[in-house]
């Protein structure tokens, strides 16, 4: 296949912003010539790339030929730095998924040094799905939960995050006076994240049972999250990152209960100088972050 730089460029600009109208904004031209580039794109691949909906749905073709765009244009980026660095497009987009607690503690520290080299999109998922979005060329790379690297692409080990069941005072005095047991836990209301958020159930399974249904708040924010258990709201399982600046307001409900998520680094397995760079930082931020024993 031949494919045209520029076909490719509104391809990827399509799918950013959802519409053609929208990429021909971004890209300063008319809508006309986006839709007259897809269409090339797509008669030069064979296939139907997008389907032409508000926002604009990418087949799995799509996906494929938008992987490749992004791609090209990380490796464009990168020339162009090293040709002329001073060049407004010398400085790439990088489409990065990361979960949410990883996002609210110590990743953006991570790649705040880098904001001159980069900017980031960063797409928020649970860790069990993030790497979907590498799969779909959504994301270059991903902090996920996934050890078995997505086709195209490197996993390294970042370490653990470990969850503990936690409670404000009252709320523990009022409905775990005798700790938490399993008649506690199936009575006393919980908050959860979203509805991927498995971290309570999981723990809740463990202690009281899979059958246990107790009332449940959805805070789907990490600062709201930790919020609302230090209010009272509920209990829930909090990452010790972000339990350390609430000890005082906090208290563990089962010492023996916590929850050990382990994290990766997958990206693309593509040598680009920039992607390099985020990788580095990324992985020493997890260094000095998160738990680097074996999971327990």
């Amino acid at each position: 296949m031949d494919l045209d730089l520029a076909q490719l460029r509104a391809l990827d600009a399509t799918v950013r912003a959802g519409t053609l109208e929208a990429a021909a904004r971004a890209l300063h031209v008319t809508p006309s010539a986006i839709s007259q580039r897809l269409r090339a794109l797509e008669t030069a691949t064979g296939r139907i790339l997008l389907v032409r909906t508000k926002p604009v749905q990418v087949t799995e073709s799509g996906q494929a030929v938008l992987r490749l765009a992004r791609q090209v244009q990380l490796l464009t980026a990168d020339v162009t730095r090293e040709l002329d660095d001073e060049a407004p497009e010398a400085v790439p987009t990088l489409a990065i998924a990361v979960n949410a607690d990883s996002m609210a503690t110590w990743v953006l520290p991570a790649l705040t040094p880098l904001s001159g080299d980069a900017c980031f999109d960063l797409h928020r998922a649970d860790q069990h799905h993030t790497s979907a979005l590498l799969r779909t060329g959504t994301v270059m790379a991903a902090v996920t939960a996934d050890a078995e690297p997505v086709p195209g692409c490197t996993s390294t080990r970042l370490g653990g995050m470990h969850y503990r069941p936690m409670a404000a005072p009252g709320f523990a005095h009022r409905w775990f006076p005798a700790g938490a047991t399993a008649e506690a836990l199936a009575r006393a209301p919980v908050v959860v994240f979203d509805r991927d958020d498995d971290l309570q159930h999981r723990y809740l399974s463990a202690r009281a049972g899979a059958d246990v249904h107790p009332p449940v708040h959805h805070v789907p924010a990490s600062a709201d999250f930790v919020a609302a258990v230090t209010l009272g709201l509920g209990w829930g399982m909090v990452p010790d990152q972000q339990a350390r600046g609430v000890t005082a307001d906090l208290v563990e409900l089962d010492p023996a209960g916590a929850v050990d998520v382990v994290l990766y680094w997958q990206q693309w397995r593509l040598r680009s100088p920039t992607l390099d760079r985020v990788r580095a930082a990324v992985l020493a931020a997890a260094a000095r972050e998160l738990d680097q024993a074996p999971p327990r």
